[in-house]
């Protein structure tokens, strides 16, 4: 006879919880891709994570993934923090905690729509909690600076704020998105490559030790 689950194995986990909720419906059911909700929690609660990686929200690859950053801005993130997809997806030393868990649609333009308020409103403030401190924290783009740092903090925009980034390590990098279309912004700033990246990548390599 197979022992009953205790109690602690019938409630769901904080990712569980969010995997499955459907506050943003109705929402993304009106947007140009009319797509239902597939939230993307890449974390364990239970774990004490090294690294905190903060995005913006899943893409449409990610969405039809459900893995946060299978796609070619995930593989330029991890070129920057300079490690591999195993190291990356390592729930027990890795939390990938975006903005918004859910894709959120495109608008009538073709264009990704912002991650919706709800989502943080909602979920972030108690995974937070159940993350405890994280010694290294990897925010990607905009609305992660605002979230994390403040409006003081990411006052100037994206490149401001990426430009500051000695005022936040080494506990903290501000950066922008790995997106493609950030290219022309990357060749523009070479003091990215040459000096956040390199102090990047040896804090990843401390805080994952």
């Amino acid at each position: 006879m197979t022992d009953a689950p205790s109690l602690a194995e019938r409630i769901p986990s904080l990712a569980e919880r969010i995997a499955a909720c459907r506050l943003c419906a109705a929402d993304f059911a009106r947007s140009a891709t009319a797509h239902a909700p597939r939230p993307v929690a890449w974390f364990d609660s239970a774990a004490a994570p090294r690294l905190l990686i903060v995005g913006q929200a899943p893409g449409m690859r990610v969405h039809r993934a459900g893995r946060p950053f299978a796609d070619a801005s995930g593989d330029r993130l991890r070129d920057w923090l300079g490690i591999g997809p195993e190291a990356f997806y390592d729930r027990a030393r890795v939390a990938i905690v975006p903005m918004a868990f859910c894709f959120p649609g495109y608008d009538a333009a073709g264009s990704d729509l912002p991650p919706p308020p709800r989502c943080a409103a909602t979920w972030r403030a108690e995974v937070m909690a159940a993350l405890g401190p994280v010694p290294l924290t990897v925010l990607v783009g905009g609305h992660a600076h605002r979230w994390h740092l403040g409006a003081a903090g990411a006052r100037g925009g994206v490149g401001a704020t990426v430009a500051r980034w000695r005022g936040h390590a080494p506990a903290v990098f501000p950066l922008p998105h790995p997106s493609w279309r950030n290219t022309g912004w990357l060749k523009r700033n070479p003091w990215f490559a040459a000096e956040v990246l390199p102090a990047l990548r040896g804090r990843v390599q401390e805080a994952l030790a």
